[in-house]
């Protein structure tokens, strides 16, 4: 019987190092008993596997012993094979096929992943270890197999470009597409210099209590909602005196309300509703006429301005509509101070803050993270690959981590619990880049309504993450959240907010005047000042009018704005208010990064002090 002394002086013999001893001899003496092998043995089927994998490091590490376990397998059966030639070895996807009526002469030479089928392996030795507490299963597959998105023709190339020459020369032309072969040995980059990190928190912590408003905290927030534009509008000194629209009035009047549907469907020229403010006017809902109106763009939940006529005291018919909130508004007073929390180890000086000021680069990634044939996580390792060879001083990933509307967690064919998922697929992997890549680097995580593994409430507080010796650079924000990296201010929503806004807006344009409907959708949260401004929100949205009024709000326009949605992909300059008081925000939406089975985009961006001199490309990954 093999002890764990033999089994360390063997890896000793051959240059290994042990990583977690204790763990790893353990399983090395499961695997010596199950498959009758000396530590001689099982150290040369290590070098091979070793060898296979082209790794670097001359280590064994806990979390490779999985891969290696599917390694042993393949190898018992090949053995087994050639000693008896007419024998078959059944695996799951025998079985599969056997129950789907499928031949298995039909059966291709090259051995893909099963759609719709239970990913599980054959029975694991470490049962008895390590199942309870380690969730290494996709990644053993992947040995072996080709998956659709493996086999993929094209990789990283440029869809779209944006921004200033210069910027793009130094960035490197990405439109030739990566040498697989290259892509096995990752040499080591230098970045730039670390960005600072200050963390705006105003979203709920983690383990808040959620849906416990009542039915005047609803109200209450869509008050204060109401009363904060209109003081806005009244600040800015440029409007009458704001009237109640539902006043029988023979002159022209000014008024500030919300945009309703008079019903459950969508709107319409015969639907439009404005609802006052209660404290200021009285509140009630008036039926609005727009038709002398040629362009506007309104939605449920949309607070306006109005200008026009209500002779009757039943029908206000608009000459004017104002949808965006003055920008004189630069705090909300009815909301807290927002805190800053401060991510740096290190205080900068004043020089340094003033020479990094408004320059960071950036990779912005939004999930699925796996494609919907496995749990394999194939894209978030060739992101963070691709991250290694270009590195940026900040790395966005934006949920969903574990999707719930994936197919294997919506059936429940996986052999672990969501948590172990996000924590040995996710947070493993970019703990091992951050680590590879030193303290240069940062990394932060946004969740998403559709993590099955976190709190399903919006806005939704963020992932409690304790990663030791990493903490300053793995964050996790709320959704929505807020941070600045370098001063340059960054606010981020994970709900496809541009989707609904998309379903529920009604628009009308001139004639022979193109439009910009993605810029347009976009620009609605910021002339909103709001990341979620649509109300009445879907039922599927879990939506807490208590949470709302403090983390929606978008209490300056940030310079980068972040709305990942199902939509195209794109990289817009927003233009908010008019002439040289105009504010401009670079809204980005960089796509799925997996779409179904196969590849999606990602976006690396690069912004140094305005948008005028940023330069972003939209990337197939």
């Amino acid at each position: 019987m093999a002890t764990n002394e033999e089994i360390k002086k063997e890896f000793s013999r051959s240059g290994f190092a042990l990583v977690e001893e204790d763990e790893i001899l353990e399983k090395c003496v499961t695997l010596c008993i199950n498959y009758s092998l000396k530590p001689s043995e099982l150290v040369s089927s290590w070098e091979l596997y070793h060898l296979n994998r082209q790794s670097i490091d001359q280590t064994v590490k806990n979390d490779e012993m999985d891969g290696f376990l599917l390694h042993l397998q393949n190898q018992q059966k090949e053995s087994m094979m050639k000693e008896e030639s007419g024998l078959h070895i059944y695996s799951n996807r025998d079985v599969d096929m056997l129950l789907d009526g499928i031949p298995e002469d039909t059966e291709d030479e090259i051995v893909t992943t099963p759609t719709n089928k239970s990913q599980r392996l054959l029975p694991d030795p470490f049962d008895s270890i390590s199942k309870s507490r380690d969730y290494g299963y996709s990644t053993g597959k992947s040995v072996g197999h080709v998956t659709p998105f493996g086999q993929r023709g094209q990789k990283f190339v440029v869809r779209f470009n944006i921004g200033d020459a210069a910027a793009q020369a130094e960035n490197g032309d990405n439109n030739d597409v990566e040498n697989s072969e290259d892509d096995m040995i990752i040499k080591k980059v230098q970045t730039r210099r670390r960005c600072s990190l200050k963390v705006n928190g105003v979203g709920p912590e983690p383990g808040c209590r959620f849906m416990y408003y009542r039915t005047e905290d609803r109200f209450d927030s869509l008050e204060k909602r109401i009363v904060r534009h209109a003081d806005a509008f009244a600040a800015s000194g440029l409007y009458e005196e704001q009237v109640d629209p539902a006043v029988a009035s023979q002159r022209s009047i000014f008024s500030v309300g919300m945009i309703c549907c008079d019903g459950e469907g969508f709107l319409n020229d015969k639907s439009i509703l404005l609802q006052s403010s209660a404290e200021r006017t009285s509140g009630q809902r008036v039926p609005l006429d727009l038709n002398r109106l040629n362009q506007f763009s309104i939605f449920p939940g949309q607070i306006v301005g109005i200008e026009g006529q209500n002779p009757s005291g039943h029908y206000f018919t608009a000459s004017k509509l104002l949808d965006t909130v003055p920008l004189t508004l630069t705090a909300d007073v009815d909301l807290p101070p927002a805190k800053k929390q401060n991510l740096d180890q290190e205080v900068l000086t004043l020089a340094e803050e003033s020479r990094e000021k408004s320059e960071v680069s950036f990779i912005i990634a939004s999930g699925p993270f796996t494609t919907l044939d496995n749990l394999l996580f194939e894209p978030l390792s060739e992101l963070l690959a691709h991250a290694k060879r270009k590195p940026p001083q900040l790395l966005l990933l934006l949920g969903p981590f574990v999707d719930s509307n994936h197919p294997e967690i919506e059936k429940g064919a996986v052999d672990a619990t969501f948590s172990e998922i996000f924590q040995v697929e996710v947070i493993r992997r970019v703990q091992e880049y951050v680590e590879f890549m030193g303290s240069e680097v940062r990394v932060v995580l946004v969740p998403s309504l559709r993590d099955a593994n976190h709190d399903f409430i919006f806005p939704q507080p963020p992932f409690d993450i304790h990663v030791p010796d990493l903490e300053h650079q793995i964050t996790s924000l709320s959704n929505p959240g807020t941070f600045e990296a370098n001063q340059v201010k960054v606010g981020c929503c994970t709900v496809d907010v541009l989707k609904q806004l998309s379903v529920e807006e009604m628009s009308r344009n001139p004639s022979g005047v193109p439009t910009d409907r993605l810029g347009r959708l976009a620009s609605h949260l910021l002339r909103q000042r709001s990341f979620y401004p649509l109300y009445p929100p879907p039922e599927s949205l879990p939506y807490d009018s208590k949470l709302a009024p403090q983390a929606l709000q978008i209490s300056s326009i940030p310079d980068i704005l972040l709305l990942p949605s199902d939509m195209k992909y794109f990289v817009k300059v927003l233009s908010i208010g008019e002439g040289e008081d105009a504010a401009k925000c670079v809204c980005v939406n960089p796509g799925r990064l997996a779409k179904g089975e196969g590849a999606g985009t990602f976006v690396e961006l690069t912004y140094k002090g305005d948008p005028e001199s940023m330069h972003a490309s939209v990337i197939s990954i």
